[in-house]
């Protein structure tokens, strides 16, 4: 099954289409402004959505997860991507940017607490967030957990995925110089950052294609190239992200705090066949989180958009919506 066919087939889970009923740039200070909507019940159960990367930005797909009548479906493009401004920039953005930025949506929309929402990048902010601010968070649902470890940076850049998928690999590859094929994150951030628009563009499709190659269990190895604009915002943001440890003080950090979520029920969902955030750290953090239930997805990689992956979060998403 190609993956075009994998991708109409999790439509059928989804809610139907739905525009915003509220759209706002919001001054989160340090001169960024970020993108903010609503959707759905504007008197419903609040949940947030945190998207991947870093650098992702929200679609409106992500808006169809929710029961409208039930949820009010807040989405945002964190620091530099998406409709945030300034673009692509990754001056005063780090994680606890991030966490301080979803404070601040929260407070603005007069919202007590939400069910907080996301997936692989969004997952660990989600995880940091929820560490954070447990007081604020009355479920967490995680999809294809990433929780920024070395271990994991080690087995997508360091040649791990790539025994899977040598085609793709080799691409990223041999566009760096062997004497810096040592450290694939620091050879990119290179150039990703040189000041030159026409390199950054150039090595920013580059990243962006190698990890669309195996966000999908349907994927035939191509990447496809991303427009320049968001492989340049999305490229940029995840190496800022990546080179700095996601900023968290030691490694290991999500687990080392996580019983501070104990208390929270979570769900995570993980695709079986995942090859950019392997299965094993979702096991390791349900293991660690009492009140967490995971859900392993046969026949699923790491993509939002696989049918299995899609129809349990809606499953998921529903359950909530039938509890207090």
């Amino acid at each position: 099954m190609d993956k075009d066919l994998g991708q109409k087939r999790a439509v059928q889970y989804l809610y139907p289409p739905i525009d915003p009923f509220d759209q706002r740039m919001l001054d989160v200070g340090d001169g960024h402004t970020v993108y903010v909507e609503q959707c759905g019940n504007p008197e419903g159960r609040p949940v947030i959505v945190l998207h991947g990367g870093p650098g992702g930005g929200c679609s409106p797909a992500m808006r169809r997860y929710f029961d409208p009548k039930v949820y009010r479906i807040v989405l945002f493009d964190q620091r530099g991507c998406g409709r945030s401004r300034p673009h692509a920039s990754v001056t005063d953005n780090t994680t606890w940017d991030l966490v301080a930025d979803i404070e601040r949506i929260r407070h603005t929309l007069g919202i007590d607490r939400f069910v907080v929402f996301g997936g692989s990048w969004g997952a660990t902010l989600a995880l940091i967030y929820g560490i954070s601010h447990p007081e604020r968070v009355t479920h967490l649902v995680l999809r294809g957990v990433f929780m920024m470890t070395q271990a994991e940076l080690d087995w997508f850049y360091g040649g791990g995925a790539g025994q899977f998928w040598p085609e793709p690999w080799a691409r990223f590859v041999d566009l760096i110089p062997e004497d810096e094929r040592d450290d694939l994150i620091a050879a990119y951030h290179r150039r990703l950052f040189s000041g030159d628009l026409r390199i950054e563009t150039k090595y920013a499709r580059a990243w962006s294609s190698w990890e669309n190659a195996l966000a999908s269990v349907y994927s035939s190895g191509q990447g496809g190239e991303a427009p320049g604009e968001y492989a340049r915002a999305f490229a940029r943001l995840e190496n800022h992200y990546f080179a700095n440890a996601g900023f968290l003080e030691q490694d290991g950090w999500i687990l080392q705090n996580v019983g501070r979520i104990r208390d929270i029920p979570g769900v995570i969902v993980q695709g079986r066949y995942d090859m950019i955030c392997p299965p094993v750290r979702a096991w390791q953090l349900a293991k660690a989180w009492p009140n967490a239930d995971l859900r392993m997805i046969r026949n699923a990689g790491h993509a939002l958009s696989e049918p299995g992956i899609s129809a349990e979060l809606v499953r998921v998403m529903d359950q909530i919506a039938e509890t207090a």
